[in-house]
């Protein structure tokens, strides 16, 4: 009690400066009609701001929901393109033209574990046999080539990084269609490295290199990344620095994509060697 007595003593003019400067401010808003319309403007105003920040902090948190969703549904409309394009009445394709080539099968996934600075890099992703993920799946961003399953248990399953050392993946300069193996160089997160390109193939920086699909595991076509320099050493062959597109630090949602045709391929080459 002492207390409040002492805080009220020290503090009396302040309050009353505001208990009056309150009244004043209601005798105002109800006696005159203008004064009371800019007063609830003003009080509707500063509501609407404080709504629209409170709406805008729960759309912040609300961002790994949204995505989860968008990647289901990109995955969906992928499933049903696949169901869509028309394959009987097909006898002969071109072995460019992946769509009647190979069929796919495509999952969302939302990767729990991740490294990026070890020299062999995997990812762990929250789906398994249980729902038809199987090793040799290819696993990608949604805009650019990110692993490959290699482990699977029930719900779960692990997946080789590209930025692995022992990853290789067949990839092709989009502009011409010269292709080569691509790997990682144990070095930078973001860049890997093309060769067996031949010198005499123009190539400049730039340029979009892509899956070329002989691998049996990712579809052809699928973007790793653009060039971002070219050495020419001093082989036949240039070293050319790959730009990843996929941001391996920024991976929380991915596509596992299988290819239902894969057995069949894999057992008519494997009778021939």
């Amino acid at each position: 009690m002492r207390n409040l007595l002492n805080f009220l003593a020290k503090y009396n003019n302040l309050i009353i400066f505001l208990i009056l400067e309150g009244i004043a401010f209601y005798l105002l808003a109800s006696a005159n009609e203008y004064h009371n319309t800019a007063m609830v403007k003003g009080v509707k105003g500063i509501s609407n701001k404080m709504e629209e920040k409170i709406t805008n902090t729960r759309s912040y948190f609300r961002l790994s929901e949204i995505n989860q969703a968008l990647t289901s549904e990109n995955t969906r409309l992928k499933n049903a393109v696949e169901l869509l394009t028309p394959k009987e009445n097909q006898v002969f394709f071109s072995i460019s033209d992946s769509v009647y080539r190979q069929q796919f099968i495509y999952t969302s996934a939302k990767i729990i574990d991740n490294s990026v600075n070890r020299q062999k890099n995997f990812f762990t992703l929250n789906k398994g046999t249980n729902q038809g993920v199987s090793v040799n799946m290819a696993v990608t961003s949604g805009e650019g080539v990110a692993g490959v399953i290699v482990g699977c248990s029930d719900n779960f399953s692990i997946a080789m990084s590209l930025l692995n050392i022992d990853f290789r993946l067949s990839s092709r300069i989009r502009s011409n269609g010269y292709y080569g193996s691509l790997s990682w160089d144990g070095r930078s997160n973001t860049h890997a490295i093309l060769s067996e390109i031949p010198q005499h193939v123009p190539v400049s920086t730039g340029d979009t290199i892509e899956t070329t699909g002989f691998s049996s595991v990712f579809p052809e076509g699928i973007m790793v990344g653009t060039v971002s320099g070219v050495e020419k050493p001093g082989g036949d062959f240039y070293i050319i620095e790959v730009a990843l597109k996929t941001d391996f630090r920024k991976l929380y949602y991915v596509e596992v994509i299988g290819d239902l045709m894969k057995s069949e391929q894999s057992q008519l080459e494997n009778s021939f060697q």
